[in-house]
Parts: structure tokens; C-alpha cells; sequence
């Protein structure tokens, strides 16, 4: 099972549409997969078409107790992927993990326990470096990271890539960058392109070669509880996606090869 953090300290970059939309893709591409939102914002699990104001069990319950994983606590999205879901009942999950044993690693563990029912897990990571943040990063294998290509985001490219640092030095010694998506770029914006060439330049096959545009239905999708893909497959955005998935697709199974 791979278990992908999809993560970037700074907001609005794609992070939630890119987790969305990665997860409807492996489906189609017959994978089976667990979308795990690890944001109290809860935007990947409307995002997935559930009702977060109406949720049984959530990721909140699961960091209480990981044993809950061995239930049928997962949440079916209408595109076939299962759903950790989350609301903001999340954010007091902090202050109640403060003293827990083994804090960090209760995501860890929890997916551990259901490893048998899926081949790919996405973590949707909340866009600050907090305990929730730790715990996706130490129950992930690899890390993808969003960025949209202006400059101040090299800045935090840089503070994140340290964070990946730290917590494979400290939390887990089998972390690393899968890859580096381009996100809402605009072909005619030349400084976009500029820092998308400092991108490939320093970071090399690290960037997935798929970049993706900005494109009207990536916005309105998630407001009909889509994903582009299954909200119009033919737009630009959601034939990135699926290109973009094929290519992350065919690295992890080059590295399980």
C-alpha cells in the first residue's frame, strides 16, 4: 500500500482539488483507494460529495482511537473511492492528542490496521505544520507537494522541503519527495513560467512533467460535490488530472518493480 501526503504549508495552492481529483483518477484507473481528509476545513470530504455536518465517524474518531479502523468506518465518495472524512471536530483533536501516547502516529497505525483493502491511500494534509500535519507526514511513504509557480511559493518550497527533513530524521526514516505538481498555471504568465524552469531546473524529475492549468470547472466542481473528472471530463483540468495520475501511476509502480 502506498500512502501518499499530499501537503504544502501554504494555502490555496490546489492541495484539496489536486487530493480530489488524484483519488477519482486511480479509480478509473482501477486502484483501489482511501482519501484520507486530514483538514478540519473538511473541503476534500464535500469536495467527495459527503455531508460533513452529518458524519457517524470521522478522522477525529480514528487519531482518538486507530482501533476503529478495523470497522467499516469509511465513507463511499459517488466516484468510488473511499472517504476518511472530516469536519471541525478535527481541530480539538490537538489539545486531546497533547498527553496521548504516541501521538504522532495515530494515522499511522489506524491505516496499518485496513492496509489489506487498498493499494493507495492520499492524505490531504492541512495547509500549516501542526500535530495533524505530523501525523500524515509520519504514516505517509511519500509526499507529493502542490505549488503554484509564483515566486513567493519557491520561499515556501524551500521551508517545506526542511520539514520533510526534519520529520524523516526524527519521525520517519522513510519519508521522501515523490514529486512536485504545478498547479493553477497560466501559460501566457511569463513569470509563471519562469519559476515553473527554476522548478524543473533544481528540483529535475522530481516535477511531474503534467502541469495543471487554471480552468473554470477545477472551481465549480466542488460545489456540486465532484470531482472534475466526474463533473466534465472532456475540460482541460480534469485531463490534466487523469494525465497527471497515469504519470504518478506509472512511478510507483516502477518503484515496486
Amino acid at each position: 500500500m502506498h500512502v501518499l501526503a499530499i501537503t504544502n504549508q501554504k494555502g490555496g495552492v490546489g492541495k484539496t482539488t489536486t487530493a480530489v481529483n488524484v483519488a477519482a483518477a486511480l479509480t478509473k484507473l482501477k486502484q483501489r483507494v482511501l482519501l484520507v481528509d486530514l483538514d478540519p476545513q473538511g473541503n476534500a470530504t464535500t469536495g467527495s460529495g459527503l455531508d460533513k455536518s452529518n458524519l457517524s465517524n470521522s478522522i477525529y474518531d480514528v487519531l482518538l482511537d486507530p482501533q476503529l479502523a478495523q470497522g467499516d468506518i469509511f465513507s463511499l465518495s459517488q466516484a468510488g473511492y473511499h472517504v476518511l472524512p472530516a469536519n471541525r471536530n478535527l481541530a480539538g483533536a490537538e489539545v486531546e492528542l497533547v498527553d496521548g501516547e504516541k501521538r504522532e502516529y495515530r494515522l499511522k497505525e489506524a491505516l496499518a490496521i485496513c492496509s489489506d483493502r487498498y493499494d493507495i491511500v492520499l492524505i490531504d494534509c492541512p495547509p500549516t505544520l501542526n500535530l495533524l500535519t505530523i501525523n500524515g507526514l509520519a504514516a505517509a511513504t511519500k509526499v507529493i507537494i502542490p505549488m503554484q509557480c509564483e515566486y513567493y511559493a519557491l520561499e515556501g518550497l524551500s521551508d517545506l522541503v526542511q520539514t520533510v527533513r526534519q520529520v524523516r530524521g526524527h519521525l520517519n526514516p522513510h519519508l521522501e519527495i515523490e514529486g512536485i505538481v504545478r498547479t493553477l498555471l497560466d501559460p501566457r504568465n511569463a513569470l509563471a513560467q519562469q519559476v515553473s524552469e527554476q522548478l524543473q531546473k533544481h528540483f529535475g524529475d522530481k516535477v511531474y512533467n503534467t502541469p495543471i492549468p487554471r480552468n473554470v470547472r477545477l472551481a465549480e466542481a466542488p460545489s456540486h460535490g465532484l470531482s472534475a473528472i466526474e463533473y466534465d471530463a472532456s475540460s482541460k483540468g480534469a485531463k490534466a488530472y487523469i494525465q497527471l495520475t497515469q504519470e504518478i501511476l506509472q512511478r510507483l509502480t516502477q518503484v515496486k518493480n
